[in-house]
This record gives structure tokens, sequence and C-alpha cells, in this order.
């Protein structure tokens, strides 16, 4: 007898998708609770009556009309399947595992990491989504070679297998993976555009249209789909209005709105500017990172920092890792760089930096370039500062030097010959 029951999720989500594919090939009547007012994503399934069936509060979660309850989307697909799709013997079952296990172990991560930015939900970190390409590379590059003697990936038809990692896959697909960047992997698009064209996954998804043009970070659409800050305070009475208004009437208007670096600065007014004795710079580094984030490199971003780089104001320091006999799997020292980052937040508005893993798993180096106010290194000035920079060697680099200019380049750029390193490049880039 066929499974029968309802699907709670909510509108265009992939993980539900797995179970609403695997239906269609096992033949189960799932009915789908989306949208209000049968079922609203954050307020239904946080209600007393949807967590004592389901005590995480997640979705998708199942409901048979046996009564049977079910969360975690990939035991809902399993759960909806037929024993063709699960695997039909001991062999295959353990292979379909093991695919729906590595989507989300290695093909959730960067996939997120990559695409939330450009869907607007998600703050960009130009770091961490390098990393995130470097991986989806290694990840269809695996399923490339995998694939390269096989139709589908476990097996000679469709599996849970091959439902869950084209999910996991869909939005690289529709976002990011534009046809320069996929085209390395001809296996793999094979196999993606053979399952996506079959009914049962048309079904489910509808005409799919692959990414032709790789999108981006979308600053305005992010910042409309953040909380408004002022909503929570309450309204003043009409009077306490007008009295507040004629106050600021007497202020002058801030110049602009303060980002979180600021406000975080502004809530501290007991701790003392490191800074604060040094005479105005010239040099702007907000203007330089912005150069740097949305322009070319080469030909804009490096001519306007040596243009307008303060040497009397700001220094620039060269940094290497001293513990390279440490380092073991490349995603764990990029995660070590981009946590000491993350708490250095405070210091971005005086310090840029861009740091490099070179290297592979268990022979690596992390090297870089660091720009400073003033002429000493940050770090001591601040206890809030004091974050793993004692793991580095650190050596002033003097920026009318040769040496200087040629490291400042490979590094800002993320390329050159680097002979000082003596390892291949891999990975890593960090913004600040």
């Amino acid at each position: 007898m066929a499974v029968a029951g309802t699907l709670y999720t909510y509108p265009e989500n992939w993980r539900a998708f797995k179970a609403l594919i695997a239906a269609q090939y096992s033949g189960a009547k799932i009915k789908v609770l989306s949208t209000p007012p049968q079922f609203h994503f954050g307020q239904t399934n946080k209600t007393p009556e949807f967590l004592k069936k389901f005590p995480a509060g997640k979705v998708p979660a199942f409901e048979g009309d046996d009564g049977f309850c079910v969360f975690e989307s990939n035991a809902i697909a399993h759960y909806v399947s037929n024993e063709e799709l699960r695997g039909a013997t001991k062999e295959s079952a353990a292979q379909v595992l093991q695919w729906v296990s590595f989507a989300d172990s290695d093909i959730v991560p960067p996939a997120s990491t990559w695409v939330f930015p450009t869907l607007g939900i998600m703050q960009y970190n130009k770091q961490a989504t390098e990393c995130a390409k470097e991986e989806v590379r290694r990840i269809l590059g695996l399923l490339d070679s995998h694939l390269k003697t096989r139709t589908f990936l476990v097996g000679e038809c469709i599996t849970l297998a091959d439902i869950t990692v084209v999910c996991t896959l869909l939005w690289l697909y529709k976002q990011v993976l534009e046809p320069p960047f996929r085209q390395p992997y001809e296996n793999v698009n094979r196999w993606f555009v053979t399952c996506i064209n079959q009914p049962q996954f048309k079904t489910i998804l509808g005409e799919l249209k692959l990414c032709e043009k790789m999108a981006q970070f979308d600053a305005k659409k992010f910042a409309e789909n953040q909380p408004k800050k002022e909503s929570s305070k309450k309204e003043k009475p009409p009077k306490e209005e007008k009295k507040a208004e004629k106050k600021e009437e007497k202020k002058p208007e801030p110049e602009e709105e303060m980002d979180e670096c600021d406000q975080a600065l502004a809530a501290e007014p007991k701790s003392k500017d490191p800074f604060s004795h040094l005479p105005k710079s010239p040099f702007s580094m907000d203007e330089f990172k912005r150069k740097y984030s949305n322009e070319d490199t080469l030909k804009v971003a490096l001519p306007h920092f040596w243009e307008h780089f303060d040497k009397d104001g700001w220094s620039i320091w060269y940094a290497e890792y001293r513990f390279p006999e440490e380092l073991a799997q490349t995603f764990m020292s990029c995660n070590l760089i981009t946590g000491m980052f993350q708490r250095l937040d405070k210091l971005r508005k005086n310090a840029f930096a861009s740091v490099i893993l070179f290297g592979t798993n268990n022979d690596s180096s992390i090297s870089g370039i660091w720009v400073f106010r003033g002429q000493e290194l940050a770090f001591p000035l601040s206890p809030d500062w004091q974050v793993d920079y004692e793991s580095y060697t650190w050596r002033k680099l003097d920026p009318d030097s040769e040496e200087c200019k040629d490291l400042v380049k490979e590094y800002f750029l993320w390329e050159g010959s680097f002979k000082h390193v003596g390892k291949a490049f891999n990975q890593g880039k960090i913004f600040k």
C-alpha cells in the first residue's frame, strides 16, 4: 500500500523537493501545505500542536494519514520512496546513503555560502565566497569522474542518490554555474540535465532554466530583506514627538548612517581609540575598499591604492603563519583564517588584509599582506584586537621598495609567482 500523508513546508523549498520527486516515482500520495492559511512558516511550526508532532519545529515535516510523523528531509524522502529508489541490494542501499550523506556534508555548505548572498538572504563575504567556489569545483570534479562511466550515481536507474544530489545542486545551476564555469564538467552536466528532464522531476521542478550569467551579491536586496531596526520602538505621544523634533532641529544631521562597526565603537564610550593621537590621514580606507570590492583590481583598485596611499599615516606588513606543520585539511585552514577576521571586526575601519592559503592537504602555508593605520603593529594597541596574531611572524615593509610593491600586487590580485612561498597556490583570500 502506497504511503499517503501531508508535507508541511514553505514555497520553493529545495529540501522538500526531494520527497516530492521520490513520491512521483514511488506512487506515494502527498498533500502539500506551504502557504497561509493552512500553513504559515515561522508561525504554524511554532505552535504547541505542531511541536507536539515535530519537536524540532523544522520543515519539511511529514504527517502520514496513519498518524506517523517524521521530520528531516532525507528521512522523509527515504520514507516515501520505494525499494528501487532506496537501493534494491544491501550494497546499493549503502551507496545511496553514501551520496545522500555526501550531499549534506560536502555540497550544501559551499553551495549555501556562494548562492545565499546572491538571493539576498545572507551577507556577502569575499573570502568565504572564493573558498566556496573552489570547493564547488572540487565537488563537481569528483562527481564528473564518478559519472564518466555511469549514467546515474548508483546502478542503472534513478535512485534517491540522484534525486538528493540534483536537488542539492539545484540553486547552483540556477544562480551561479554559468556556462564557462560548468563547461569542464561535461559528465555532471549531462547527468543533471538527464535527471531534471525526467517526467517525475519536471512535475515538481517545472521547466528549469540553467544559469546564463553568474548572479552577484545585491547589497540593496539584502538590506531590503533585513528587519527594520526602528520597528521595535514604541511611538511617542504627539506632544513628546513635537518636543523631540524641536530638540533635533538644533542638532546637525550626521553625514551618514553609522554602520555596525561604528555602532559597536559608539556603544563603548569609555574605551580609548588607539589611533586618536594620530593626525588625520588623506588616505581613505573605505574608498579603497569600495574600489577593491566593486572594480577591477589590476586596472582600478591597485592604481588607486598607490596613488592615494599615505606612507606617513599607514604602514604595510608581511605576515606568515608560524606553524605550517600543524596545518592539516585546507578547509580547516580557511576556517582558521576566517575565524581570526571575524573576531577582528572592530579593526576593519583601520586595516585591510589579503591572506592566502598555499599548498594542499597536510602540506600548506598561510601568508598575507596587511595594511594598518599608523606605523606600529596594530594588534597590541587594544585587548580587543589581540586575536591569533602571535601565531604569525610580522615584518614591516618599505612602501617605496620593489619588494613591497611586488608583494602588494601579488596578494591583492591573488595571482603571481609567489617565489617566496615555494608551494603551489591553493585558495583563501581574506578581505577586510
